[in-house]
Formats: C-alpha cells, sequence, structure tokens
C-alpha cells in the first residue's frame, strides 16, 4: 500500500463514479489505497484498515468493513472466502483462480488458462451457478 496522492485520489474518484458511488472522504481514500496505483490486489479488512491508518486516514475498521461490503454490492471488487475465519477482497474482478498460500496468509492469482473444470454437478432445482470460486492451498514443503 501508499500514502495517498493526487493521482491516485483521482483514479480512486474514476473508480468509484464508473459504479455509481457517492465518492465520500472515506470512501475515496479507501479506493486510493486499493486502485490509486492501478495495481489489482489482494487485501483483508485488517490490512486496509493499517494502511488507512499509515495514510494518515482516520477510518474505524468497521468502517472499512462497511465500505468494502458497498464496493463488493457494486461490483468493484469481489470477496474470496479462504476459510471459515476471514475474507479476502480482490480489485480483479473476473473469474479467476486464486493461489492460498498457507505459510504467509497470503492470496494470489493463480493462471487462469491452466485450470480446467469439466464438469460441475446438477444444481437443485430453482437454482442456477452464481459462480465457481477456486482457491487452491499451497504449503512450503
Amino acid at each position: 500500500m501508499h500514502t495517498l496522492d493526487e493521482r491516485a485520489l483521482a483514479r480512486a474518484n474514476r473508480w468509484l463514479d464508473g459504479a455509481g458511488l457517492r465518492p465520500t472522504r472515506q470512501r475515496t481514500a479507501l479506493a486510493a489505497l486499493l486502485v490509486g496505483d492501478g495495481r489489482d490486489r489482494h487485501v483483508t479488512a485488517e490490512v486496509l484498515f493499517a494502511a488507512a491508518r499509515d495514510a494518515g486516514e482516520s477510518v474505524s475498521l468497521a468502517t472499512v468493513y462497511n465500505t468494502l461490503r458497498a464496493f463488493c454490492e457494486a461490483g468493484l471488487v469481489q470477496e474470496v472466502t479462504v476459510d471459515g475465519s476471514g475474507s479476502y477482497f480482490d480489485t480483479r474482478t473476473d473469474d479467476h483462480p486464486h493461489f492460498y498460500w498457507e505459510d504467509t496468509a497470503e492470496l494470489t492469482d493463480a493462471p487462469a488458462d491452466e485450470l480446467c473444470i469439466s464438469r460441475l454437478p446438477a444444481c437443485p432445482p430453482g437454482t442456477e451457478v452464481a459462480r465457481v470460486d477456486v482457491v487452491i492451498r499451497l504449503r512450503r514443503r
């Protein structure tokens, strides 16, 4: 993460505007930390909260969670649940698999072109597949 500069704030405001979200001060600051440098990232709410504090932003952890939920609902980020205890928020919203590094608790993109899902189980009546999340857990030998 990095501090908030004018270019990062401008990129954040365009990102929010493109999704129809009102650019409040806190949304803009958190968006600038997420996409201000133009790179995709995977963050937890706690990591984003720490980055906001490091950048001198006055924001509560609850606000970070609420803002990330709003970003999810607007389609700006996708939530990737690794286990029952935590979620990562991914700024890359296309369908793609992930590696979860158990030793560092880091989530990274996995090569989508190497993934092959040949068949899914039939959906129960009255339902359809919304999304398939693939998280490949890795441990070092």
